[in-house]
């Protein structure tokens, strides 16, 4: 079976009015459908701005996305976005926010409803479904986060830090669902700073930096190409080893 693009990303370039150089500088990227695709990179190396643009947020200075089928554009059923901030109402329950964010998406009651104690139950918070989200720890809280990501069941999801701030417990809880969300076809398009993770991860990784992507292929190739033990070798073998704010 032939392997499909999900995203081309061809020359892609983001210039802010207010800086002195370009944030993007001619990206080119092909993230196939069913990918686990990590987008590394030190900080401040551009990785926000290319997702920001990927799920439409920004628009890019130059060049262009195109999606399956060479659309320019997606629904926005089609696109889930968990980012590193929390992105419910910490005054609601779990139950609450889900309805709303699926309401949002054109779902219908009967829809959420069946879709809202599936995930809940999956991601272990079917217990606390009725409590209010101030009195969770972060682990949970980056669990809902998840959960209203996923309730439309996006075929592309972007993550931005999904694990950060969480025990243990709820690292691999994360990861392990993800995992499972990819088995049935869903796209992963992936950041953190967490290398051990990453490499664990993601069958395919972007190293960005400055604006530029420097080196992308699959994981294991890229160490074994590379003679790295690991993605944190790499890592420092292409960005080297001075402080980055």
């Amino acid at each position: 079976m032939s392997i499909l693009p999900c995203i081309e990303i061809q020359s892609l370039t983001k210039r802010y009015s207010t800086a002195t150089v370009d944030t993007l500088q001619g990206i080119d990227l092909t993230i196939n459908q069913g990918d686990k695709f990590g987008i590394l990179g030190p900080n401040g190396a551009g990785k926000t701005t290319l997702i920001s643009i990927l799920c439409g947020i920004l628009e890019p200075s130059e060049g262009a996305v195109h999606y399956s089928q060479h659309q320019e554009a997606l629904p926005t059923n089609s696109i889930g976005f968990v980012p590193q901030e929390y992105s419910f109402f910490e005054e609601l329950n779990p139950m609450q926010n889900l309805e709303y964010f699926g309401a949002m998406y054109g779902l219908t009651a009967k829809v959420i409803k069946e879709r809202t104690q599936s995930i809940l139950t999956v991601l272990g918070l079917g217990d606390v479904q009725t409590k209010k989200i101030n009195t969770f720890s972060g682990g949970m809280k980056r669990r809902v986060n998840l959960a209203i990501g996923i309730i439309h069941q996006p075929s592309i999801l972007f993550l931005d830090e999904p694990t950060v701030g969480v025990d243990v417990q709820s690292k691999v809880a994360i990861l392990k669902f993800l995992n499972q969300l990819n088995t049935t076809g869903t796209t992963i398009i992936y950041t953190s700073h967490h290398l051990d993770e990453a490499q664990e991860f993601c069958n395919q990784i972007a190293l960005i930096d400055q604006g530029k992507i420097i080196i992308k292929g699959a994981t294991e190739d890229l160490l074994t190409n590379h003679s790295a033990k690991d993605l944190k070798e790499l890592f420092i073998q292409f960005t080297g080893e001075a402080y980055r704010d």
